[in-house]
């Protein structure tokens, strides 16, 4: 019975629904590292278009990694290399940097598809700050990116 007594206090004493941060992992070498050289140049592929395309809105570099078919899920961005290309054409080019600067969490290769995770901070109801996880998920075909998903909500 004191047993019991003692495991329900600690049960109590702690926090049920605990949240546990989202932390961004530093060795980006080591996540684009695989023993599959495929999945290693596929990884690669999406790290780089990521960087170069995506983070420094290298525009013109788009061809260089999506394919003419590119398919997008996103239900705020167009379909198709053009369509990508339009919905950032007004973002100011940036220096491309070596790394991915968004905080990266994962990046896992399986057959074709890549997936990149980042730690995504938001507010709650009462305007406090938390962490969670955003994906983007893409599909590679001939050393190109050929479709991507991602988690985004018509605004």
């Amino acid at each position: 019975m004191r047993l019991a007594a003692l495991a329900l206090a600690a049960l109590l004493s702690t926090p049920a629904w605990a949240e546990l941060p989202v932390v961004a992992n530093p060795d980006h070498e080591a996540m684009l590292a695989s023993a599959d050289p495929q999945l290693a140049a596929n990884k690669r592929l999406v790290y780089d278009f990521w960087r170069e395309v995506f983070e420094a809105r290298q525009l013109e570099r788009a061809p260089q990694y999506l394919h003419p078919d590119y398919r997008q899920h996103n239900p705020m961005v167009p379909t198709g290399l053009a369509g990508f290309q339009k919905a950032f054409a007004g973002a100011t080019p940036k220096p491309v940097q070596t790394r991915v600067q968004s905080p990266l969490v994962a990046v896992v290769a399986e057959g074709d598809l890549v997936v990149l995770s980042f730690v995504a901070t938001r507010q709650d109801a009462e305007g406090k700050p938390y962490t969670t996880t955003w994906f983007d998920q893409f599909r590679v075909r001939d050393g190109k990116i050929t479709e991507h998903w991602d988690p985004a909500l018509k605004r």
